[in-house]
């Protein structure tokens, strides 16, 4: 009787590791199904810690260390109390992701034509692989694309509201105080972009460009 304690209790001890990193899975799981959130619809983690890292308890605060990646290999803080573990883990994540429509040659303005959807995995996507369509409306490819690759945020710029020597107003506004002028761009710039505006006085100021081509200083 005695043996078959002994027996059933080293045998709860040697699955009890194996317990806890199948819960804990369950746990990085929906972890990181929350953290992707908007861009992935299916996230599946795996640990590859060995068993004697893995915490020891029911329900460790979990947070990503140092890394601004949302998929691939991550290294994620598990905190029991004052105890703290370190897991290294691969994150799968499949979701929609920006490929060329069509051949699209260096220069091209993008059309709704130009890009569309794909699904597939995105963590063996290249770095900085467009997630949002939006983002290609009226940008300008800065090199071929092939049909079906994938675009990177880096292919593309977004086209210039203001140009270099473009006359352009310039609006400051402060506390009690507005004023307008009329100047010349000296660089180009997209919306949201800093474009730096010669006055006729001679005087160059630099502002935000807004949707409407107007400089935008806040003083």
């Amino acid at each position: 009787m005695r043996n078959l304690k002994n027996t059933l209790t080293l045998a709860l001890m040697l699955m009890s590791p194996v317990a806890f990193a199948q819960d804990l899975t369950q746990q990085l799981n929906a972890f990181f199904a929350q953290r992707l959130a908007g861009f992935s619809d299916s996230v599946m983690v795996s640990l590859r810690n060995p068993g004697n890292v893995i915490p020891q308890c029911e329900q460790p605060a979990l947070s990503v260390m140092g890394n601004n990646k949302l998929w691939g290999n991550q290294t994620v803080q598990a905190q029991c109390g004052t105890e703290k573990r370190y897991l290294q883990v691969f994150v799968e994540a499949m979701g929609n992701y920006v490929v060329a429509a069509q051949p699209i040659a260096r220069g091209t303005t993008l059309e709704p034509g130009s890009v569309t959807l794909k699904r597939g995995r995105l963590d063996q996507l290249p770095p900085r692989t467009m997630l949002d369509i939006n983002q290609a409306q009226n940008a300008v490819s800065l090199r071929d694309l092939a049909a079906g690759q994938p675009v990177q945020l880096s292919m593309l710029r977004q086209s210039w509201r203001v140009k270099a020597g473009q006359k352009v107003q310039v609006y400051a506004r402060g506390d009690g105080f507005s004023a307008n002028a009329e100047g010349q761009a000296l660089n180009n710039a997209a919306v949201a972009q800093n474009a730096r505006v010669r006055m006729p006085s001679g005087q160059v100021v630099s502002g935000q460009v807004d949707a409407d081509g107007n400089i935008l200083i806040n003083l």
